[in-house]
Formats: structure tokens, sequence, C-alpha cells
């Protein structure tokens, strides 16, 4: 291959990263928006009535369709094998792509269910909640830049690609956030999904549905970073608490996979 023709692919793949990562924002930001029920033309509690179990069907079948896809892709052994098919500069590019396109599809098929578990319009608790769930929400935007934003998405990867940069090996950080507990971006997940003045049942079962795959997704994440760093991260989750501040950090004794939050991935 000529110099010329290897620059093209160099900008073609750094385009490709940057649509994968509009494709994100604009999947993601709807998503937020969808699941506290705020501004977007289809929230979690919108569109037609199927009967309960039906609707539950689908919902929980978009839920898995998600988490399996998204868990299953950051798994090592995937890696090593989806890697023989897909450049390298790209996978983290199609990873965001994959996981956005999934996360669309869940906002887009989603079935309300009827029903609600709470509702409270006290001045005080909707000030109090709607400001703890837009600083989970925060939280995890925050969470994304002392890592690497801009890895963790895949456009560092196709502009250093560009810039003919070899990647630096991934060092154990614990920046900030990170010495309060171990999963800021888990918790402001949780944060966000949680604190709300209305919780319909659509709402309850898709709040459950991520609490359950966060959970989970935690465990695999663990597992993996025990495997890589070794006695550091043995440490570090017995000085640091893994979702809750101010509780003593302790060992885990569950498996899990994936590079975690701490080497820019998700679970």
């Amino acid at each position: 291959m000529d110099q010329k023709t290897s620059r093209l692919r160099d900008y073609v793949g750094l385009a490709y990263a940057g649509l994968c990562y509009l494709a994100f924002l604009s999947s993601f930001t709807y998503f937020v928006l969808f699941a506290v029920g705020l501004f977007v033309p289809k929230t979690v509690n919108d569109g037609a009535e199927l009967p309960t179990l039906q609707a539950l069907t689908i919902d929980t079948g978009l839920l898995l369709l998600f988490g399996v896809s998204h868990s299953l892709m950051a798994r090592p052994a995937f890696k090593a094998r989806w890697m023989r098919r897909v450049p390298a500069v790209a996978e983290r590019s199609t990873y965001v792509l994959v996981a956005s396109t999934c996360l669309a599809a869940l906002t887009l098929a989603w079935v309300p269910l009827p029903g609600e578990l709470w509702r409270t319009d006290d001045p005080l608790a909707l000030v109090l909640l709607w400001s703890v769930c837009a600083g989970g929400w925060l939280l995890l935007l925050v969470s994304t830049f002392l890592i690497d934003h801009f890895e963790l998405f895949g456009l560092k990867q196709g502009w250093m690609r560009v810039r003919r940069v070899e990647p630096a090996e991934i060092a154990f950080r614990t920046p900030a956030l990170y010495r309060l507990v171990r999963h800021p971006m888990m918790l402001g997940f949780l944060l966000g999904f949680w604190a709300t003045p209305h919780m319909s049942l659509s709402q309850f079962v898709l709040a459950t549905g991520m609490t359950l795959y966060i959970l989970v997704g935690i465990s695999f994440e663990e597992r993996d970073l025990v495997r890589r760093f070794g006695e550091r991260y043995l440490r570090y989750q017995r000085s640091v608490p893994k979702l809750i501040p101010g509780l003593p950090g302790r060992r885990e004794q569950s498996d899990g996979a994936a590079r975690g939050e701490l080497e820019a991935s998700e679970p």
C-alpha cells in the first residue's frame, strides 16, 4: 500500500470514529431524557400500550439486547477474536456504535407499563430529587473525563492513528473521584435512574434492569482488573468502596471480567 492510500485510510478511520462518537452523543443524550421522562417525543412512559406480560417481555428483551451485547463485546476473549476482523484503531469506535444502536433500539421500541410506584409533589422533595438526579448524570460525565473521555469513546484512537503515534500502555490510575469510590461512573448511572420524584412502573422496570446490568458488569469488570493489575488492584479494593462513599473497602470474592472504567472501558 502506497503512502497516499495509507494516509487516506487513516483519515477515513478518523471520520468513522467521529461518526460513531456522534451516534453515541445523540443516542445517549436521548436515552437520559427518555429515562427521566423529560423533553423528548417518546419517553419511558410513552407509546402504545400492550398487555402487561407482553410489554414486560418486550422490555426485558430490549434490556437483555443492550446488556448482553454491551458486556459481551467488552470481554477480552471476544475482543481477541473481534480484532482479527476489525482494525485495532476502529475496535473501540465499533463497540461504541453497536452500543449506541442497541440503546437507540431500546428507546424506540420500549413499551410503557401502566402504574406508578411513588410520586411526590412536595416542592422541597422535587428540588432535592431532581438535583440528585441531575448530579448523577453530571457525575457520570465528569468521570469519563477523569479517565480519558475521548479514548473511552474511540476518538483518540483515530486521531493518534492520523498522527502516527503509537498508543501508550494503559496504566492503573485512581484520579480524584476514583479515590472515593471504585466506580463513580456507575454510581452516576444509579443516581440518575433512581432519584426521581415520579417513579412509574415503566421507569422502575428500566431502572431495575439497568441496575442489575451494572452490578453484574462491575463483577465482570473487577475480575479482569485483578487479572491485569494483580495485587495493586486488590489493595485498591480493600481501601476504596465499590459504589457508596464512606463505606470501608473490602476485597471482593466474586469473579468478573472487562477493561473497566479505570482503564477507559465499561462493564
